[in-house]
């Protein structure tokens, strides 16, 4: 046994960092995936198991050689949380290492030979475990495969296996979503989310923040987008469509743009990218209730209450440009990153067939028929975004009519979308609903909760590969990545979120970073309960692989179904009981019975 130590510090000339490079420059064969070395998920792209498990005596102690760093320093604190969250083991940071040795180093190292900014190395022996990087986002990333390797050693120590580990991303958007739309998510719940992304590696989240039921993000210059547009009178039944039974019960809730800055530092601090939705032109119906003169027609309108596609969408004319500029003037000063997503996707055109200032609009612009006028739309939406130094991103619908010259499409019927998108040399995020909408049934939808639809497996979102083998490899280069979308129609509260998302997200996340040759549906089952029981220790409500549980997850949606159908049907019910949802133990109290968030939710 020897004492532990985790060692950060930055210095480009020490032996030991130049030794490490070169290791990982020569790194030896790799191991096939059909065997796997570590219960990693993601799995390496290299590894090799050089000896016998190695046992520290002691707690680890974190050491900042180079406090100036604050990066370094935030990760050092992050790495004695996250140390004790995977293993229980009471990791402490002090201001030099002990001389007893056997440290645990991680350094930056501007002569790391793989350029990514998100590659490690990771290298574990008799003198301790080294991990080196280029940036700070790959010794995160080095961090969260050794607290997957990281193992508690009673009576008060700790062990790791002995291996060599040279790693880096296959793609660089590795992409999760989120409908708060539909039903609205807090902080605490919101953030927990992205805490399980950044876990296994994810890197993207896509936050869908508006659509017909809901307007959740506030827009100062239009108070009423939240005030009004954040708010429906009631939620659709289960399927009741037709004839249509409502639930009876208000339902709202928005983010403040304090609390957006909050999830946006917090997203920065694990190395995740948030990427805002505002939906255009279409899904805009919550924006139409709270300013209808951004509509074709008068209205009135109100917040949809039901799912789908409704008919009115907002007008291409100047009054709507301005509105979209000044609301997306706000939504950039809030979110740093370099994409604004803005929907395009289900645009019903029969308010611009019909409208004389929409037609107008067309033989003014000489666009042949609204596919060109949506490009139109489209168009003038991203040359605001450029601008702006920003990057627009659309769901593939966005190709009809002509792409914008800048966009990035997100290929979500099917893959026609992303390899037309390729092939005209646009970048492209794959999310083909068949293969990667979290939303569908993963089991028997007799026993499994209420869902959109579809079947969508576990093995199913691993055995997808995103670029489709008609690309060149030039064409290829532009699949940028993948993600898993979850919309939220019934999805009303974070335990049901859990179950659909995971481990179904441990999937996404495999073939969004580990070489596609190294990929194992065998492997990744064999790796897959070790995660689990990380999921479980961290409270995460996931679906079994075997569907063990699927039916209890039915009763509790039936419960809540039954509950909706009887205020329906003007029948009382007594308060439910108070929810715990989120890191940070928020109290999510039922209203008369349902899940109803009031006001700005925290």
């Amino acid at each position: 046994m020897v004492e532990s130590t985790i060692l950060l510090f930055v210095n480009r000339d020490l032996p030991v960092i130049v030794a490490l490079a070169a290791a990982v420059a020569t790194a030896p064969h790799r191991v096939a995936a059909q065997q796997p070395v570590v219960d990693v998920i993601p799995y390496p792209a290299e590894v090799e198991r050089t000896g016998d498990s190695l046992t520290f005596a002691g707690a680890p102690v974190i050491v900042t050689v180079n406090p100036a760093d604050a990066r370094l320093e935030v990760l050092a604190q992050d790495a004695v949380e996250m140390l004790g969250e995977s293993a229980g083991v009471q990791a402490s940071m002090a201001i030099s290492a002990p001389a007893s040795g056997g440290a645990i180093v991680l350094a930056l190292d501007s002569a790391f030979p793989d350029t990514s900014r998100e590659a490690y190395a990771l290298v574990s022996d008799g003198g301790g475990v080294r991990i080196t990087a280029r940036g700070h986002a790959g010794l995160f990333y080095g961090v969260q495969t050794l607290r997957q390797l990281l193992r508690a050693a009673p009576p008060d120590g700790w062990t790791v296996p002995a291996v060599r580990i040279a790693d880096r991303p296959r793609f660089a958007w590795r992409g999760l979503h989120l409908d708060v739309a539909r039903h609205f998510f807090p902080v605490a719940v919101v953030e927990r989310y992205i805490d399980l992304m950044a876990r296994y590696k994810l890197n993207a989240f896509h936050w869908h923040l508006t659509d017909d039921q809901g307007w959740r993000i506030a827009i100062k210059r239009y108070p009423r987008l939240t005030s009004v547009g954040g708010f429906r009178k009631e939620t659709m039944v289960a399927k009741n469509f037709d004839p249509y039974v409502g639930d009876g019960v208000p339902y709202g809730g928005f983010y403040t743009q304090d609390q957006i800055r909050e999830v946006v530092r917090y997203a920065a601090e694990r190395y995740v990218t948030v990427v805002p939705e505002i939906e255009m032109p279409g899904h805009a119906l919550a924006a139409l209730a709270a300013y209808p003169e951004l509509a074709c027609t008068k209205g009135p309108f109100e917040v949809g209450t039901h799912w789908g596609v409704f008919e009115d969408v907002l007008c291409p004319k100047e009054r709507t440009f301005t509105f979209l500029a000044n609301v997306l003037t706000e939504v950039m000063a809030l979110f740093p990153g370099r994409y604004i997503h803005v929907g395009g996707d289900e645009v019903p055109q029969t308010r611009w067939h019909q409208s004389a200032l929409a037609q107008a609009v067309m033989r003014r612009e000489r666009l042949a028929n609204e596919d060109e006028l949506q490009s139109y739309f489209m168009r003038r939406i991203e040359k605001f975004l450029a601008a702006h130094g920003r990057r627009l991103v659309g769901w593939d619908e966005i190709l009809q009519g002509g792409l914008p010259p800048e966009a990035t499409v997100m290929s979500w019927r099917g893959t026609v979308g992303g390899i037309a998108a390729a092939r005209a040399g646009h970048d492209v995020v794959m999310t083909p609903g068949e293969y990667l909408y979290f939303d569908h049934y993963q089991g028997d939808s007799t026993t499994e909760p209420l869902a959109w639809g579809g079947f969508v497996p576990l093995e199913k979102v691993y055995q997808y590969e995103p670029v489709p083998d008609s690309l060149t490899p030039e064409q290829a280069r532009h699949v940028i990545g993948l993600q898993g979308n979850m919309w939220t129609e019934y999805v009303p509260d974070a335990r049901e979120l859990d179950y659909m998302v995971y481990p179904r997200a441990l999937a996404l996340a495999e073939v969004a970073w580990s070489p596609k040759d190294e990929r194992d549906w065998t492997s990744f089952q064999a790796r897959l309960p070790a995660a689990l029981t990380a999921l479980g220790r961290a409270g995460v409500h996931y679906r079994p692989p075997d569907g063990a549980g699927a039916s209890g997850a039915r009763r509790r949606a039936r419960r809540g179904l039954r509950a909706a159908e009887h205020r329906a049907h003007g029948e009382r019910q007594h308060d439910g009981p108070a929810i715990r949802a989120g890191r940070r133990g928020l109290r999510r109290r039922s209203r008369r019975g349902s899940h109803r968030y009031m006001g700005v939710a925290r």
